[in-house]
């Protein structure tokens, strides 16, 4: 099965697509083969230049993450809880501490808006946000942060 898109085509002489950093959130033990076609459904071919997820969840990404050659995000229920998003759960903030996982780690890994806001297909939830090429070393596993110029953040003092 070729992977959804190639994150790589874009450099090869081409002009480059506008990239996307994808948020998602899937039960333990999704198969790297249901993300990518949960991926493929959602994202079409447009260019991803990282996942992004809580924490807990980075290991069921790895194989997906190294098909697309792209980089794993991660964030803890914590970071995740602080960033305002526009369809939160109540289910989630109950199972996991936040009330978003997809939504919320695209607009971490991200320094633009969403513009996928999230969709579930096959029970993974998906969400993309504008990622402008940030410096690619933040784009490391794990969990690393990025820069000041990411999205509104709860303040829990008000």
């Amino acid at each position: 099965m070729a992977p959804p898109f190639d994150a790589k085509a874009a450099t090869a002489g081409y002009p480059r697509a506008p990239e996307l950093a994808v948020g998602l959130g899937f039960r333990p033990g999704t198969s790297s083969g249901r993300i990518l076609d949960a991926l493929r459904e959602v994202m079409g071919d447009r260019c991803i230049a990282c996942l992004a997820t809580i924490d807990r969840r980075a290991e069921e990404l790895f194989a997906a993450a190294d098909r697309l050659g792209v980089s794993i995000r991660t964030f803890t229920a914590a970071e995740l809880a602080r960033v305002e998003v526009p369809n939160p759960s109540s289910r989630t903030q109950d199972a996991l501490g936040t009330a978003s996982v997809a939504e919320a780690a695209a607009l971490l890994a991200a320094d633009g808006p969403l513009v996928v806001p999230k969709r579930t297909v096959d029970g993974i939830v998906i969400a993309a946000a504008d990622h402008h090429c940030r410096n690619e070393s933040q784009d490391t596993f794990p969990n690393s942060i990025g820069s000041d110029n990411g999205p509104t953040v709860k303040n829990d003092g008000e």
